[in-house]
C-alpha cells in the first residue's frame, strides 16, 4: 500500500471507531461505501466490489466492536443476561445470510444497502428527537418473550450481515421499543456486535474463499491489510466515543451522521453506476 492510502485507512478507522463507540454503531454505513470507492480505485471487478467491501467492513467491525465492548462493560452500560439470550440467534443468523449475500450480484447489494441506510438516517432523525425521554426508560429484558428474542436475534444477525453492520441501528431500536434504558441499549449492542461480527467475518472468508478477488492479502472477501490499518485507529477511538456518550450532544451528532451515511450511500451508488444523473 502507497502512504496515502494508509493515512485514509487510518483516518477512516478513527472515525468509524469515534461513532461506534459514542452512537452505539458498528461503523459499517461509512466503511462499506468508503472501501467500495476505494477498491474499485485499484480496479476491483464491479461484481466483486461491494462483496469485497461487505467482508473487509465487517472484519473491522470485529476489532471495534470489542474496543466500544469493553468501554461500554466498564462503564456498566451492558445487560449482560440479554447478550446471552440473543447471541445464538445473531450468530446463526449473521453467518447463514453471508452465504445469501455472496449470491447476490453487487449492483443488488449496493441497492439494498442504500435504502437500508434511508433507513437507519430516518431512524435517526427520529430517535434524536426522542432521545431526552429514553433515558427514563427502565430496564425489563425478563419480561421479553424468549421466542421473540430468538427470532429478532436471526433478524438482526442476517440483515447485519448483508450490509455489514454491526446491529447497533437494528438493535439498539428493538431494545428501547422493549423499554430497555438507551444506554444500556447502546452498550448491549456493542456487546452483541462483537460475536455478530465474528461470525460475519469467518462467513464472508467462506462463502468468497473461491471468489477471492486478485489483490494481494485478500482472503475471501476480506482484505487483511485494510482490516489491519483500519483496526488500529478504530480500537483506540471507540472508547473515546463511549466515553463522551454522557457529554456530547448526540442527538445532534446523529442527525449530522444520518445526514452522511445518505450523501454516502447516495456516492456508493454513483461509483457503481446506479445514479448516471449524479455527480458528486
Amino acid at each position: 500500500m502507497n502512504i496515502d492510502l494508509i493515512l485514509t485507512f487510518l483516518a477512516l478507522g478513527t472515525f468509524v471507531g469515534f461513532a461506534a463507540g459514542l452512537l452505539g454503531i458498528g461503523g459499517g454505513g461509512v466503511l462499506v461505501p468508503m472501501l467500495t470507492a476505494i477498491f474499485l480505485s485499484q480496479n476491483i471487478p464491479v461484481d466483486q466490489v461491494v462483496h469485497l467491501a461487505l467482508g473487509t467492513s465487517m472484519a473491522c467491525i470485529m476489532v471495534t466492536s470489542l474496543s466500544s465492548l469493553r468501554a461500554h462493560h466498564a462503564n456498566g452500560a451492558v445487560v449482560w443476561p440479554l447478550v446471552k439470550l440473543m447471541v445464538l440467534g445473531v450468530v446463526l443468523g449473521t453467518f447463514t445470510a453471508t452465504f445469501i449475500a455472496a449470491m447476490i450480484s453487487s449492483k443488488a447489494l449496493a441497492i439494498f444497502f442504500a435504502c437500508f441506510m434511508g433507513y437507519v438516517a430516518i431512524q435517526m432523525l427520529h430517535h434524536a428527537k426522542k432521545s431526552k425521554h429514553q433515558n427514563n426508560q427502565s430496564s425489563t429484558h425478563q419480561n421479553i418473550n424468549r421466542v421473540e428474542l430468538m427470532l429478532a436475534s436471526i433478524g438482526i444477525g442476517s440483515i447485519s450481515a448483508i450490509v455489514s453492520i454491526g446491529g447497533g441501528s437494528i438493535t439498539v431500536p428493538y431494545l428501547t421499543w422493549r423499554n430497555i434504558d438507551i444506554k444500556k441499549a447502546i452498550g448491549t449492542s456493542a456487546a452483541i456486535g462483537f460475536p455478530l461480527s465474528m461470525a460475519g467475518s469467518f462467513g464472508y472468508l467462506l462463502s468468497g474463499w473461491s471468489h477471492t478477488p486478485s489483490i494481494p492479502y485478500t482472503y475471501g472477501f476480506i482484505n487483511l491489510p485494510a482490516v489491519l490499518v483500519i483496526s488500529i485507529t478504530s480500537f483506540f477511538a471507540a472508547p473515546l466515543g463511549a466515553n463522551l456518550t454522557q457529554k456530547l450532544p448526540v442527538a445532534t451528532l446523529k442527525k449530522i451522521f444520518a445526514l452522511l451515511l445518505t450523501l454516502l450511500s447516495l456516492k456508493m451508488l454513483w461509483n457503481l453506476q446506479l445514479l448516471p444523473c449524479c455527480n458528486f
